[in-house]
């Protein structure tokens, strides 16, 4: 399938995408991720090394949208669990912190 990523045409397979993803560690997600096989990689990651180009070349737009057409499962960012409005800042920072731990 022809996948146009940082203005340039890209023919990806399913199967091409999964070859060449075999064997990549996944980096650490902060953002929206692609499910290719068992594994989680972020976004940018997989654009990077299926177009062997630098990830702030495209747009994590252009490879949802390729990755989606191919059949792989895409997830947006994380949400956070419980919903932040209505606190004040203080509240809000100690709820994005999380509850301490007890040792």
């Amino acid at each position: 399938m022809r996948c146009v990523i940082a203005r340039f045409p890209f023919d990806l397979t399913k199967t091409g995408v999964l070859e060449t993803m075999k064997g990549v560690k996944p980096e650490p997600i902060t953002g929206e991720s692609v499910i290719i096989g068992r594994r989680t990689y972020p976004a940018k990651q997989v654009g990077q090394v299926i177009t062997r180009q630098d990830p702030r070349d495209f747009s994590v737009g252009e490879v949802l949208r390729a990755m989606t057409q191919l059949g792989f499962t895409c997830r947006d960012l994380p949400r956070p669990d419980a919903p932040l409005s209505g606190l004040d800042p203080l509240q809000r920072a100690s709820a994005m912190l999380g509850a301490p731990t007890s040792v």
